[in-house]
């Protein structure tokens, strides 16, 4: 991922962070000749070894998952808030741009099998149902309902290398960042909340 030194995100607990709120990602691998993304959510784990991975799964009938054998390595994508920023907020005339916060994670896949599915579906789903009124959980299922988890391919992702881009006006001085905070307020869309929120945590 192109980032700009300015832009680039280094601090490893705030994208661990990330990781755990946005999980819902694209996986991307190249399967038969082509390229195949399939949006999932890819949760944030560390493994026996003390190693973070991702652990998903996916359908058996995506045939995506058939290049997992073939080529281990693996792009996973995850988006955060982004808006547009208008450059008619500046105190200056300049360009139009975008602002948004994101997350690339490259990684080798393998596939995982027997008991490590049904824990890793239990760790997904109790993630999950921790703020419902009634929540459930897998082991409550019934093997009726169980038999499904066949149906699916589970795996994990061992994270070799992490690169995040937080894009919020940093190259802008005191005035228009705060001007640019203000704006953004009064569009008062979730996304551009969200990024002026970013925008404040930011020292400038």
């Amino acid at each position: 991922m192109y980032t700009p030194e300015i832009y680039k995100n280094e601090n490893q607990e705030e994208i661990k962070k990330f990781l755990q709120e946005n999980s819902f990602g694209i996986l991307i691998n190249q399967t038969n000749g082509k390229l195949c993304a399939t949006h999932i959510p890819l949760e944030l784990d560390t493994n026996n070894e003390g190693k973070d991975i991702l652990c998903g799964h996916i359908s058996k009938q995506n045939p995506q998952w058939s290049g997992f054998t073939d080529n281990d390595q693996i792009l996973a994508v995850f988006s955060g808030p982004h808006s547009y920023i208008s450059s008619s907020w500046y105190d200056h005339e300049n360009v139009p741009t975008w602002n948004y916060v994101a997350v690339h994670v490259y990684g080798k896949i393998k596939i995982i099998e027997g008991e490590a599915v049904i824990e890793s579906l239990k760790k997904l789903v109790n993630k999950y149902e921790k703020n419902s009124e009634n929540p459930i959980r897998v082991e409550d299922l019934s093997n009726k309902t169980m038999m499904q988890s066949r149906g699916i391919v589970a795996f994990e992702i061992e994270i070799t290398e992490i690169q995040a881009t937080k894009k919020i006006s940093q190259n802008r001085d005191k005035k228009n960042h705060q001007n640019i905070v203000h704006e953004l307020e009064k569009t008062n869309t979730n996304q551009s909340i969200a990024i002026a929120n970013e925008m404040k945590k930011c020292p400038i």
